[in-house]
């Protein structure tokens, strides 16, 4: 439940605001009249957002700010005797928005719906500076569902034979879950080898995953070990099982089964001692109906399979932790480049969809961290431009220099937050489509093409 702080000496205003904002039971409200007044009740409610009018009776509301803006709070002044100029320096001293009196309701309530927004986002952007450094499970968080993954990883850690088989997208974190089994078992001194099945021809992995004898001539060169050897007593990590070739499957399916394997060119009888762990990007299931993938290789993987969830799929609690533990790994390899993110970069990140998961968050983060080398935070011009685009803020910004500049950079914020839908925009700026239309017309805005 959002919460708001209203300071304005008149108080019948106060109380016309307080009973508007209160009438859905959607928020709580605070009501003070003077400045002092108001100064004490935000350091006690802490509230998401301030109404606050710029002439008080012991101070301006300018001064209010100042003494309370060390702490980032997101204010919208209201005044009965605005002007551009004062309007313009509202917005420079730290206020989110200017509203001149009589204030029309269906104004007011989106903007302060715009202004809660980014009160989320600060809040947000705390929780993310509250979680740097912490450790974790950073694939993971503390959503639910990802504490629940993360207990079955936990389990599954603890019985260090048992075959693993890891589900997910492309840069979904498959190998790092990978590790962080291997790391959690009674196998974690031993080796932790990984290959990728899709990497090498059927020939080249069967040498590497089994090995080769050397000849009695020498033809085959020296002998050498395979992975599965080289892990003996650890972990070996199969990425991209789906991709096995069709005459390695019964090899390692015996491998599983604990009845050893030949070297290529041997004939001593192998049997490691080493945990396998499997990952894919594909369906299983369709590969064995398709016939591509022996059906009891795959019952011998998936004893207990873990299933990631792509990053448009997670809570936004659980991308922050995320955010945070990227931003954590990278800073020491990148000296003078900002740790911080500024708010609509934060907006930015929520909203963006991440095709490539994991893989593409840090690969956004390490490039916006070298951009915005020697500034204070990470801003979205710092951000590739697919990023940019899923901000609802605009990355530039624009000082009106008249009353019809401020209204045509205000419609055309809110066209650009709309996508250019007229009637949410309409609704949203508090008059009729029609009236916008003639407004997009009079200011020559430009529009998405249809």
């Amino acid at each position: 439940m959002a919460s708001i702080l209203i300071i304005d000496d008149e108080v019948a205003i106060a109380t016309a605001f307080a009973m508007f904002f209160r009438h859905d039971g959607s928020h709580v409200v605070t009501e003070a009249h003077t400045g002092a007044e108001g100064i004490e009740a935000y350091h006690r409610a802490k509230p998401d957002l301030v109404l606050l009018d710029v002439r008080l009776p012991d101070m301006t509301g300018f001064d209010v700010l100042a003494k309370i803006r060390d702490e980032n709070p997101v204010v919208i002044m209201v005044t009965a005797y605005g002007d551009v100029a004062m309007a313009v320096d509202a917005l420079h001293r730290g206020a989110e928005n200017f509203l001149t009196k009589p204030v029309d309701l269906s104004h007011l309530a989106a903007a302060a719906e715009r202004a809660l927004e980014k009160a989320a986002l600060r809040r947000m952007n705390r929780y993310l500076s509250d979680r740097r450094g912490t450790d974790s499970s950073m694939i993971f968080g503390s959503s639910a569902g990802m504490r629940e993954l993360s207990a079955q990883v936990s389990l599954l850690a603890a019985s260090d034979r048992t075959t693993a088989l890891i589900v997910g997208e492309s840069g979904s974190g498959k190998g790092r879950v990978a590790e962080l089994i291997h790391a959690q078992s009674p196998r974690s001194a031993k080796p932790f080898v990984e290959v990728n099945c899709a990497a090498l021809t059927a020939e080249s992995l069967d040498s590497e995953l089994f090995g080769v004898e050397s000849g009695p001539d020498g033809s085959r060169g020296p002998t050498k070990k395979g992975l599965f050897e080289i892990a003996d007593g650890g972990t070996l990590f199969l990425d991209e099982i789906g991709d096995l070739d069709s005459h390695l499957q019964p090899k390692l399916l015996r491998v599983l089964e604990g009845k050893g394997f030949r070297r290529h060119g041997g004939t001593a009888e192998i049997t490691p001692n080493v945990r396998v762990i499997a990952a894919t990007t594909k369906d299983l299931v369709n590969e064995v109906t398709a016939g591509r993938f022996r059906e009891d290789l795959y019952y011998r993987l998936s004893v207990m399979p873990i299933t990631l969830p792509p990053l448009r799929a997670r809570s936004r609690e659980d991308l922050l932790e995320l955010a945070a533990h990227v931003l954590d790994d990278l800073s020491p390899t990148l000296p003078a480049a900002p740790t911080q993110l500024g708010d609509d970069t934060l907006d930015a990140i929520l909203r963006y969809s991440w095709p490539g998961n994991i893989r593409e968050l840090r690969n956004v983060t390490e490039r916006a961290m070298l951009m915005a080398r020697g500034q204070p935070k990470i801003e979205v011009v710092h951000l590739p431009r697919e990023v940019q685009g899923a901000s609802g803020a605009e990355v530039s910004h624009h000082v009106p220099k008249s009353l019809s500049e401020v209204e045509k950079a205000h419609i055309d914020r809110t066209l650009k937050a709309n996508q250019h839908n007229r009637t949410h925009a309409a609704r949203e700026l508090g008059i009729s489509r029609a009236t916008l239309i003639k407004k997009i017309r009079e200011y020559a805005l430009m529009e998405k093409p249809r």
